[in-house]
């Protein structure tokens, strides 16, 4: 039998207009689990009136989700078996829209829903009570937890006493294919670029290490503001709108430098993967997981908030061009032995999905002698999921054009 998986993706992501003419599919990658086995559907964007937009926009800021969006797409869902949601902006108001339907459709017949959370655990410490307890509702109709990051799941254990499976996030390698480098030789001064739009890019830190220093030159890219009082001479603050915009930015560049705040979803990680397709050495602040997803050797990790550290691992770089070329490669090595890629982030969702089925199918057959899926512990679904191919460490544990570059 097909299973009919409904891909509910934030407005703006529908796969009929992102990007239109150039046929990638979805977003994110999910396309590529499409099946005999697995049929799927996208949510879509509705036509809306400047007014209308401003409601909906105004409701999601005070919700925290789109409710709206997920309303206009709500027949669609209610026709599937299983819904996949990229971040809690989506699963939150999902989960409410099923609890709504509760009360016509008895929860064995509604769809499963696979809830995947971003930065709702960064941000969980912050929320009043009530939010809280609102939260918690609707995350007790999620059927699966899942994350991009082991840091993000251990927080799922502490916050809700849920198991979560952590999934590894993917480059499309058709827009960035992986190249191994040959060789390395750096300018003077030493090109250094650093893009990104999330919340947690530590610009700070970066511009204090190398603004207004000679021996640099920075191109930073992000929509996010810069405050005036962290403008240099050295530093040039532009956004790189576009996948053309983002290839010349890394061909420019003789290292790639992703600073961060502390946090825990992996922020960051699009960028990695994308200066380890096109085999630029990277300085990366080590927090959020990421060396689950590349080795110290693929990569020169800094403790957070220290400009010293960031400036010296530069300045050791330029110093120790066979070095920094040994990290590039092992960083292009990585990213295809553990297949950090598109396609690998799907089949991790059908497997999972499997899984749930076959939990539901029990639950049928055996009633409340076999778990729920809601309530099933997590751990054989992430052995099963969150482990990279052969050849990754032993112990590795998923902007977005703002959100597209997956929010990292």
């Amino acid at each position: 039998m097909t299973t009919r998986i409904h891909v509910h993706l934030f407005y703006g992501a529908d796969p009929r207009f992102y990007r239109n003419g150039e046929n990638i599919g979805c977003l994110y990658g999910y396309h590529h689990a499409e099946s005999d086995e697995f049929q799927l559907t996208y949510s879509q964007d509705a036509k809306e009136s400047r007014p209308l937009r401003l409601v909906r926009r105004a409701l999601k800021a005070m919700l925290g989700f789109d409710l709206i969006h997920t309303l206009r797409n709500s027949d669609a869902m209610l026709r599937s078996d299983v819904i996949w949601t990229h971040t809690e902006h989506e699963w939150l108001s999902v989960a409410l829209m099923l609890l709504m339907n509760g009360a016509r459709m008895k929860r064995e017949r509604q769809p499963l829903l696979v809830a995947q959370s971003v930065w709702l655990l960064d941000k969980w410490p912050d929320y009043g009570l009530l939010r809280r307890w609102f939260y918690r509702k609707l995350i007790d109709r999620a059927d699966l937890l899942t994350t991009l990051a082991r840091d993000n799941a251990e927080l799922c254990s502490r916050y809700f006493g849920r198991d979560a499976t952590q999934l590894f996030y993917g480059l499309n390698t058709r827009d960035f294919p992986v190249r191994q480098p040959k060789q390395w030789v750096p300018h003077m001064p030493l090109r250094i670029a650093a893009i990104g739009n999330d919340r947690d890019r530590d610009w700070e830190t970066l511009i204090k290490a190398v603004g207004n220093d000679p021996r640099f030159a920075v191109r930073l890219a992000t929509r996010r503001r810069i405050p005036r009082s962290l403008r240099a001479l050295n530093v040039n603050v532009a956004p790189a709108a576009g996948l053309a915009k983002q290839r010349e930015l890394y061909d420019w560049a003789d290292v790639v430098v992703v600073p961060l705040r502390l946090n825990s979803h992996a922020s960051g990680i699009t960028v990695m993967l994308e200066a380890a397709a096109v085999g630029k050495p990277m300085v990366v602040t080590n927090v959020g997981g990421l060396q689950d997803y590349f080795s110290a050797r693929a990569a020169a990790y800094v403790p957070p908030f220290d400009a010293d550290a960031l400036r010296d691992a530069l300045i050791g770089l330029a110093a120790s061009p066979d070095e920094a070329l040994q990290q590039a490669q092992a960083a292009a090595l990585q990213l295809v032995s553990r297949d950090h890629t598109t396609q690998h982030y799907a089949q991790q969702h059908v497997r999972i999905t499997r899984e749930l089925l076959r939990r539901r199918a029990q639950t049928a057959q055996h009633g409340d002698a076999a778990p729920s899926p809601a309530h099933a512990n997590g751990h054989a679904a992430a052995k099963a999921t969150a482990k990279p191919k052969a050849g990754a460490n032993a112990n590795a544990r998923a902007q977005m054009p703002s959100q597209g570059r997956g929010g990292m």
